[in-house]
């Protein structure tokens, strides 16, 4: 098996450091001149009516640029950059791209954009049975560059290149992938990449996110561009900068064992700067009370008569960017007396225990699954694929717990504004001049 080399390059310039990154890896060797290029960074979402920080969240519209840029000079010219942001979030592929300066790129290099979720999709079969629906841009493709970004995941403790791939899923597949025993999460996406032709993945680590993937995390500073045209190797080393051995991700592991890859980073030829000078543990996950009642934080303000049960690899995507705010609602929800012995469940698996006065199922799966669920007292009913916040505060008053749906708005502009005391964060990384 090609043990192609992994590059570490500490960025000064980005465009100046893009190319030697390729150049250390040999990252343009397996593309041909004529190939359909996909490029497929990782924009998770966007937000325009409410701050929404992009750092360690998206990739950076600096790398991007810099990669069409070095792409054309080499005389590569059918060029695409598709993505499939969150289908459930307002702002569309489209005006995303135009925020992200994409449109420039088009105007400059006539790269195609392409939002999958408004295109087609095709199931394709694996050996075994297991189906998904994959982008029709992202099949036909001869190559695809991924450049994720370098950041934790709530569920998969790292979300690299190989999680990246995910969006190119339909909403109906992305949902599938959290699925239960053989259909874990973690058993799932990595299969992704099998019947895709990625020949290049690029990490982002301009910035990098603890207790991501979304902007509830806190980001740090990093500069740093990690590539290679083996998308196992370059995983292996982002893991290993954020703190990570590959054997600690399970996902890896998976994935190593169905292709027979190492799990030593020392049997992979890493180019430029050493892990050890870049290596720190980022935190990928939050802290939940022993007996699963609820965030730590919720405990250390006095709450108690509130059981909300930690979700698991079985919540999707759409309902796990829903449940922080869930959380902030609850707890403004607190004026210092006891909640009414309340639970709460999430996911394809969770079920409602018995002893409780109500029971609250986050989401569509939560619903189905608890409707005839024998131990619960009164359901209260959180519909959606994801609820919806405002309906959320609704349902919960109706049961006696006002909600201020204020308190997320200054948590959200909270999440913004921390970042502004420091230059080194700059939204100008998202804009293309």
């Amino acid at each position: 098996m090609e043990k192609a080399p992994v590059s570490i390059v500490k960025v000064t310039d980005v465009y100046q450091s893009l190319q030697e990154s390729l150049k250390l890896c040999d990252g343009l060797s397996g593309l041909n001149i004529n190939d359909r290029i996909l490029i497929k960074p990782n924009i998770v979402s966007w937000d325009f009516e409410m701050p929404f920080p992009p750092y360690g969240v998206v990739t950076t519209s600096l790398v991007v640029s810099a990669l069409v840029r070095i792409l054309a000079e080499h005389g590569f010219k059918d060029l695409t950059i598709g993505e499939g942001p969150l289908p459930n979030a307002k702002a569309k592929g489209e005006v995303i791209y135009e925020a992200l300066g994409y449109k420039r790129l088009q105007e400059r290099y006539g790269v195609k954009l392409v939002d999958f979720n408004v295109e087609k999709f095709e199931t394709v079969e694996y050996e075994d049975g297991f189906e998904l629906d994959i982008a029709k841009a992202a099949l036909e493709a001869d190559k695809i560059i991924n450049v994720p970004v370098l950041k934790t995941h709530s569920q998969a403790k790292v979300s690299l290149g190989i999680k990246n791939l995910k969006g190119c899923l339909n909403k109906k597949s992305k949902q599938a992938c959290h699925g239960i025993g053989e259909n874990d999460l973690l058993r799932t996406f990595p299969r992704i990449i099998e019947k895709l032709p990625v020949a290049l993945t690029i990490i982002d680590g301009l910035y990098t996110l603890e207790k991501g993937p979304g902007p509830t995390g806190k980001a740090f500073r990093k500069d740093l561009l990690i590539a290679s045209r083996d998308s196992f190797a370059c995983d292996l080393v982002g893991a290993a900068i954020l703190g990570y051995p590959g054997n600690e991700v399970e996902h890896l592991t998976n994935y190593a064992k169905r292709h027979g890859y190492s799990m030593e980073v020392a049997d992979y030829e890493v180019k430029g700067e050493k892990i050890s000078e870049h290596e720190k543990f980022t935190i990928y996950d939050w802290g939940w009370t022993e007996d699963d009642t609820g965030p730590t934080g919720f405990k250390k303000r006095g709450i108690t008569g509130l059981a909300i049960r930690k979700y698991d690899n079985s919540l999707c995507t759409g309902c796990s960017v829903q449940f922080n705010p869930m959380l902030i609602l609850f707890g403004s929800a607190y004026k210092g007396q006891p909640f009414p012995n309340v639970e709460v469940v999430s996911g394809k698996q969770q079920l409602a225990s018995a002893g409780f006065n109500k029971s609250v199922l986050f989401g569509k799966c939560a619903c189905h699954n608890n409707k005839d669920n024998p131990n619960i007292k009164k359901s209260i009913y959180l519909w959606g694929c994801p609820p919806d916040l405002g309906m959320i505060a609704e349902e919960l008053a109706k049961e006696g717990m006002e909600c201020d749906y204020q308190e997320y708005v200054h948590f959200r502009n909270y999440l913004f504004d921390r970042y502004k005391i420091d230059e080194s964060f700059r939204l100008s990384d998202w804009t293309i001049e």
